[in-house]
């Protein structure tokens, strides 16, 4: 073979030796970023938020500090947020650390699936302190990718909470919380089946120590201190499952039979908390029409039908009457309204905004009768004539 042939043999191969190597050679190892390792969201930005927002498919939720270090839900009504799932929220966000920088390759970024998945702190002026896009879970592993606001770098982090973009979610969902302590008497309202039954009955004691004691105890009865506490235990501690607008035609009709109790505490503060709901209703179904072409007299039966007779010759019975269909239609949910004699109560306002649904078994737990207070007191033994001595 001929030098030139060779020499050009030769730099074919290196040429297509150099194309291998830079068709084959991993990808370089991200730059590294002095952010790796450190909190996903550092406390002191944190602390100078005043808003926090969370956006995930096209649903939002505000959360705005107040003046005096309470949350608000902006997004639910204004009501006070539950601030214990706040803090747990803030919590994973300043513990999550940036455990690598996984790419600064758009292309890479673009199959991480950053999409509207979002957390914002925000100050009082709505100027971003701090935001974070959510992309999807690593194949491997836990975390979650993240994006720090248009940055092009994608970071693995280690975070795990949960984004609810439920607004009424963030809510505090606990309407009066009363320690049974503090009670000094309680009014329980029935709704009497006779005029010699009464329709309320009001229990106290004078000092927290005290036994209960009722108003009016029937002959032969003694009140059931436990069944007082069952009370109390049920009115203290009163949280809504779901809010309606105060127009809501169920929460019209509940205040239609509600029973109203009537809580005095010992510092003489009144607390008015009604309970009710729409009764079950039976309704009587309506009557097939007549068929097409057909009247409803003759939907009955002719005269003629009436004079048949039977096979023994008698005259035919008489049809009988068709006997009427009723229809249940179930009681509705149970709502709530308190109202407190304490003017800075926070409850008084609350009742403002909406209607307020509670479960249904603080309501039927509820004594339905006077006499399910009292049980029969014990009877005395006799006492024993003195016995004279025998000498």
């Amino acid at each position: 073979m001929k030098l030139k042939s060779i020499v050009r043999t030769i730099a074919i191969l290196a040429a297509l030796s150099a194309v291998a190597f830079f068709a084959t050679r991993p990808t370089p190892a991200p730059v590294a970023d002095t952010r790796v390792g450190q909190p996903l969201a550092d406390r002191a930005i944190v602390e100078k938020a005043t808003k926090l927002r969370l956006n995930d498919q096209g649903k939002t939720v505000t959360l705005v500090r107040q003046a005096d270090a309470t949350w608000k839900v902006a997004t639910y009504h204004d009501f006070p947020a539950d601030f214990s799932k706040l803090a747990t929220f803030i919590g994973s966000l300043t513990d999550a650390k940036l455990e690598r920088l996984v790419t600064s390759s758009p292309a890479r970024i673009a199959l991480l699936e950053f999409k509207d998945t979002k957390i914002e702190l925000l100050d009082a002026t709505d100027k971003e302190l701090w935001t974070v896009t959510l992309g999807k879970n690593p194949d491997t592993g836990s975390g979650r990718y993240v994006r720090y606001g248009a940055e092009a770098k994608a970071f693995l982090a280690s975070l795990s909470a949960y984004l609810d973009t439920e607004s009424k979610n963030w809510a505090n969902t606990e309407l009066l919380a009363l320690k049974v302590d503090d009670v000094a008497k309680i009014e329980i309202p029935f709704a009497a089946a006779s005029a010699s039954e009464p329709t309320s009955i009001t229990v106290s004691r004078a000092k927290k120590e005290d036994p209960w004691t009722a108003e009016k105890t029937p002959d032969g009865q003694k009140l059931k201190v436990d069944k007082i506490s069952a009370v109390l235990s049920s009115l203290s501690s009163i949280r809504f499952s779901e809010t309606n607008d105060l127009t809501d035609a169920n929460a019209v009709a509940a205040k239609a039979s509600d029973r109203l109790f009537k809580i005095e505490t010992f510092d003489k503060k009144v607390l008015k908390i009604a309970l009710g709901r729409k009764p079950e209703e039976k309704k009587l179904k309506p009557i097939t029409p007549p068929a097409e072409g057909q009247s409803a007299l003759a939907a009955l039966g002719t005269a003629a039908d009436m004079l048949k007779k039977d096979a023994d010759g008698k005259p035919a019975e008489p049809a009988k009457p068709i006997a009427p269909e009723f229809e249940t239609i179930p009681a509705g949910p149970v709502f709530v309204n308190i109202a407190s004699s304490d003017a800075s109560s926070s409850v008084n306002a609350l009742m403002q905004k909406r209607s307020f649904q509670i479960s249904d078994y603080t309501f039927t737990s509820l004594p339905q009768k006077s006499d399910e207070l009292f049980e029969p007191a014990p009877v005395a033994a006799p006492a024993k004539p003195d016995e004279k001595k025998v000498p």
